[in-house]
């Protein structure tokens, strides 16, 4: 079986609101990325070290990073002699297929570690990349499925915060656990846990700092949170969601490496994706730092905090061209 009727079994197991977000979502890139990948088969009818040249270019233009770049040439290198492929519009499907395998290493990698008990899910980022309005759209998510959620406004040092996690408890209906500004974060986090159990709740979401003096500190106040919320539950948090803004394209790719290096970052949201032509971003992160992406942002909506999934990631990203090499199977 082909790899794009592959990859249609797998989309339409899926609801199609889920598909047309992604696909909508990915606009700016795919018009960018895909249409610049069309230009270059119109270009260059023969698969070449001239074509690889020009692919490299692309895909570092779209943000895919250097390192990922080199890997995913190889590849399709490789991948072209084994299959003696030598016309250009033959490489499009190989391109998908190695983008697909690249984003998602293993099953269930993008899922969240939930509890059976109560889930804590501690989460860091600089200010200014979504991480409050995530956690609120977040909550809404659990909320929705019947869980009990309750917030933790542990950003007491940006102006504002509390008050902003506030207004998103008061949106979606979750209680929101905080103190004064300028509060020791890691006394709220201990007050926001006791207030968890004492109202059984599922879902403990818990804001963070995404400044202070500098990175050292900043660095360590996570650390010492973190220390928090594990002496009252051993196994917590049972996720460290990094929140990125998809925009920044390599910066996001620095601050990743930044918070991974002194916290234990299980996962990646990364939001404003539908406001960049930039969107190889995810593939960047996915394989030089090798965490997963678990949420991407899709839309201003509540709704549209969406679960990553690789497969409508790269149905989303070609969908045009998934659908000219299915007409053309169908006429051979």
């Amino acid at each position: 079986m082909s790899f794009f009727k592959k990859l249609k079994e797998k989309i339409t197991t899926q609801t199609d609101s889920v598909t047309n977000k992604f696909k909508d979502g990915l606009t700016k890139t795919r018009d960018s990325f895909v249409g610049q990948m069309n230009e270059l088969v119109k270009n260059y009818r023969t698969v070449d070290e001239e074509f690889f040249e020009e692919l490299e270019d692309i895909l570092i233009s779209a943000d895919v990073g250097v390192h990922t770049v080199m890997d995913l040439i190889d590849e399709l290198k490789d991948e072209a002699r084994r299959r003696n492929i030598k016309d250009a519009k033959d490489i499009q499907p190989v391109i998908s297929e190695k983008l697909a395998e690249m984003l998602q290493k293993s099953e269930n990698e993008t899922k969240l570690n939930m509890q059976d008990t109560m889930t804590v899910i501690l989460f860091v980022g600089v200010n200014g990349v979504g991480k409050t309005t995530t956690i609120g759209k977040l909550a809404h998510r659990f909320k929705q499925e019947g869980k009990n959620v309750v917030m933790a406004a542990g950003d007491t040092f940006r102006a504002g915060a509390i008050e902003q996690l506030e207004v998103w408890g008061e949106r979606v209906g979750v209680d929101v656990i905080k103190q004064q500004a300028g509060s020791d974060p890691a006394a709220v986090m201990f007050d926001a846990i006791q207030a968890a159990k004492s109202r059984k709740a599922d879902v403990l979401l818990c804001d963070t700092a995404g400044r202070l003096q500098n990175k050292v500190n900043l660095m360590n106040e996570l650390e010492k949170v973190k220390r928090v919320i594990s002496r009252e539950i051993s196994d917590a948090p049972h996720e460290v969601l990094l929140v990125l803004d998809a925009t920044t394209g390599q910066n996001a790719m620095s601050q990743a490496k930044t918070f991974s290096k002194s916290t234990d970052v299980s996962g990646i949201v990364l939001t404003k994706l539908d406001g960049t032509a930039k969107g190889g971003i995810v593939l960047a992160i996915r394989n030089e730092l090798d965490i997963p992406v678990k949420f991407v942002g899709l839309g201003e909506g509540m709704e549209d905090l969406q679960e990553f999934e690789a497969d409508q990631y790269v149905h989303g990203l070609f969908a045009d061209v998934l659908e000219q090499a299915e007409e053309l199977a169908e006429e051979d």
